[in-house]
């Protein structure tokens, strides 16, 4: 299943939405009101634009995603590691730690992953 683009603004709607889900749109618009200073027309757009992407669904005033927080995350990184690193995770993963050191604790994970997927 290809995951749809999601935007930021509307990663930030999903991410309330994983929380909250299954939620009356009602509900999800005194949220969205509370958290991120949206008016409730806003709220019923992105709910409509999501809906007609295969985001999310609507049944009986009732919102649900269709797709998972980690569906999404993997898409998103997938695409960057495309777009910006020709594809190359070893690219990815060198420019990251360029910036940024990892914990010893991270690279034992790191290492757990890649032992893992070894397995496989």
């Amino acid at each position: 299943m290809d995951i749809p683009k999601i935007f930021d603004s509307e990663y930030r709607f999903c991410q309330i939405l994983w929380a909250h889900e299954p939620i009356k749109s009602s509900e999800l618009a005194k949220l969205y009101a509370d958290q991120l200073q949206w008016k409730k027309s806003t709220t019923y757009t992105v709910i409509k634009r999501l809906t007609e992407r295969g985001v999310v669904k609507t049944e009986n005033a009732v919102v649900t995603s269709l797709v998972t927080k980690e569906q999404v995350q993997c898409a998103e990184s997938h695409e960057v590691v495309e777009k910006t690193f020709d594809g190359s995770l070893p690219k990815f993963i060198a420019a990251f730690t360029r910036k940024q050191s990892l914990s010893k604790e991270e690279i034992a994970e790191i290492r757990d992953m890649i032992d893992s997927y070894r397995e496989e």
